[in-house]
């Protein structure tokens, strides 16, 4: 990564923003935080800082992935906010075209994950050791050669989305890691955070925050 590091230069695109949290629409190609070296320190938390500078990183999302990120503006919003990913009281949804045609129109993936030491960042399922992880995922449209998917996590784990539907025959297109052969040959990886479901840091009010996917 660190030699083809090219990030987007789009101007930053603001959801939302109040007294205790910005939300924005992370664009593919950006990582949500500084990388080691000087060379990796262009992100998305660098840029929500230089608009809002008192922006502190709630969670992340893989720098090929695009879509909406909350970012506190207060330590309680942060201490709020982690809280809810912490208890999984945030309810993710994302968009993915994947490869080949998914049969059924609704199911779920529950294999455990952990990171692959040798070849990290890479997760891999291990059911001895590795943490579980939920995915449930509900088709959109078929297309001859691939699918188009809702994704909606139940846990949080690194690379959980990419390398459940590597494991179940069905990569996400344009993935770097998972993807193989001309399923790996895209454009951008074809995952976008489409929607953010959570209660407002101040007095809990159920809240959503959409982006729609760019693909």
């Amino acid at each position: 990564m660190s030699e083809d590091y090219a990030p987007p230069q789009e101007p930053l695109a603001i959801l939302h923003a109040d007294h205790e949290i910005v939300v924005v629409d992370k664009p593919a190609g950006l990582l949500s935080v500084p990388g080691r070296g000087a060379h990796l320190a262009d992100c998305l938390l660098a840029r929500v800082q230089a608009a809002f500078p008192e922006a502190l990183l709630v969670h992340r999302l893989d720098r090929d992935t695009s879509g909406v990120m909350v970012f506190a503006l207060t330590r309680p919003a942060q201490r709020n906010l982690g809280l809810q990913f912490e208890r999984r009281k945030v309810k993710k949804t994302y968009v993915a075209r994947v490869a080949g045609t998914l049969g059924e129109d609704r199911g779920e993936v529950a294999l455990p994950l952990i990171v692959d030491w040798p070849n990290r960042p890479k997760q891999k399922v291990c059911p001895e050791t590795g943490k579980p992880a939920l995915t449930r995922w509900r088709v959109q449209r078929r297309g001859a050669e691939e699918t188009r998917v809702k994704l909606m996590p139940e846990t949080g784990r690194s690379h959980q989305l990419r390398v459940h539907m590597a494991e179940i025959g069905h990569p996400i297109l344009g993935d770097p890691f998972y993807a193989e052969g001309t399923a790996r040959d895209h454009p951008r990886m074809m995952l976008h955070s489409e929607e953010l479901r959570l209660h407002h840091p101040d007095g809990g009010a159920g809240t959503s925050f959409r982006a729609p996917p760019p693909f």
